[in-house]
């Protein structure tokens, strides 16, 4: 089998083929009887690609159900990630007053569709125009509906994607809440560096953000994960021949200097907190994983 690189197109392979890995994850938990979250448009993308019409949308579907380390536990890490996620933004519209909401990154994200948004909400949506494409597609088929003010900005994030936000109508004298999920991992150390950088430069007051990050210094540490050996064998993706291999830098020490209180959990806190998710367990590919949420005052 051949890699996926970071340069395939749209959602076929690379980078762009977790997108499908997250949408069959999110319609997975959908169906569960205790689920977290839940996302009816999900499970078309993943019937919509040919590279991921064959995988389960089901946890009944998947070989061994709960115990199968990718369909089961990886699955629900991502159900747990979207809950949490969905709560942090929806909080920062309702309660701090934000009425801009930017997805970094955003692949087949259906939050502009599945959310209650305040009626003057707008969420923008910055990816790759192949990725933008196929989820256009997709949901034109379907009855979905916005509840939010939506704006597709087709740009990839290596290029100048803050002046075209800004050209797409974002207002830098308003706060904006802000989303990097599932999305760091993947770029070079010195482009979280300048997104990081950009997203202060556009945030006032009021404004937050949410991202996910990796602190293990070696990730090949855990190679012979399950979840990883599970990916790669059942679905062709090799999550660490994706991953960006360079130490990371310190996002939210960056942010804290920049006067941003900043909190840091692992997924387990949340799992704790919500009953339902993955918990810690030997050669844990989960082990270094972050959530890092920043509030500008």
């Amino acid at each position: 089998m051949v890699a996926p690189t970071h340069h395939d197109t749209g959602v076929e392979g690379g980078v762009g083929a977790t997108a499908l890995l997250v949408a069959a994850a999110r319609a997975i938990e959908t169906h569960r009887h205790d689920a977290l979250a839940h996302d009816v448009f999900a499970e078309h993308f993943v019937r919509a690609a040919p590279a991921s019409v064959g995988w389960p949308t089901r946890l009944e579907q998947a070989p061994g159900g709960d115990a199968n380390p990718l369909w089961g536990r990886f699955a629900r890490y991502f159900g747990l990630r979207t809950r949490v996620l969905d709560d942090f933004l929806l909080r920062s519209v309702h309660t701090a007053g934000a009425r801009q909401v930017v997805l970094l990154g955003a692949g087949l994200d259906t939050r502009a569709f599945r959310l209650e948004w305040p009626v003057d909400t707008v969420v923008y949506e910055i990816d790759r125009t192949e990725v933008l494409a196929f989820k256009h597609q997709v949901l034109d088929g379907l009855p979905a509906t916005a509840t939010a003010a939506r704006v597709p900005v087709p740009v990839d994030l290596r290029g100048d994607w803050s002046t075209a936000l800004t050209d797409s109508g974002l207002d830098r004298a308003a706060p904006s809440v802000w989303l990097a999920e599932g999305l760091l991992f993947y770029l070079p150390a010195d482009t979280e560096t300048s997104l990081i950088t950009a997203v202060d430069r556009l945030s006032t007051p009021g404004s937050a953000l949410a991202y996910e990050v990796k602190l293990e210094p070696d990730l090949l540490t855990y190679r012979d994960s399950p979840l990883y050996t599970a990916t790669t064998r059942q679905i062709g993706i090799d999550l660490l021949d994706l991953f960006a291999k360079e130490p990371r830098p310190d996002s939210a020490g960056v942010l804290a200097s920049k006067g941003w209180s900043t909190s840091m959990h692992t997924p387990f806190d949340f799992t704790h907190l919500h009953g339902r998710g993955p918990l810690p367990e030997e050669n844990d590919a989960l082990a270094g994983n972050r959530w890092v949420f920043a509030n500008r005052t």
